[in-house]
């Protein structure tokens, strides 16, 4: 019969230490969330405004665009490699076939 009132003092010890552990680990998260913010907050109270000088530049017909057309891909054509041309990659190897295995 005594071991009630020392297992209601542990188990009292025990929740009060939960809550001061959950109590902690939300005034943490908290701070942590706050820093977050404010830290954000000063990223975008620096940027810099633009000035009126500086407007893009304007776009001209036939510009610098390259006009060529686009590249032929790396495969050459079957004609191209009868007259010599080497393939992109070379040929895949022949699959590896192993004989069946046999039942005991």
């Amino acid at each position: 019969m005594n071991e009630a009132p020392e297992t209601q003092t542990h188990f009292g010890r025990d929740m009060w230490l939960a809550a001061v552990l959950i109590v902690a680990g939300v005034a943490i998260s908290g701070l942590s969330l706050a820093q977050i913010r404010a830290h954000d907050r000063m990223h975008l109270a620096q940027a810099p405004t633009p000035s009126p000088g500086d407007t893009p530049a304007e776009s001209k017909p036939g510009g610098t665009r390259p006009t060529t057309p686009a590249p032929e891909p790396a495969q050459p054509k079957a004609d191209a490699q009868k007259q010599g041309a080497q393939p992109a990659l070379p040929p895949a190897p022949a699959e590896k076939v192993a004989p069946p295995i046999k039942d005991k």
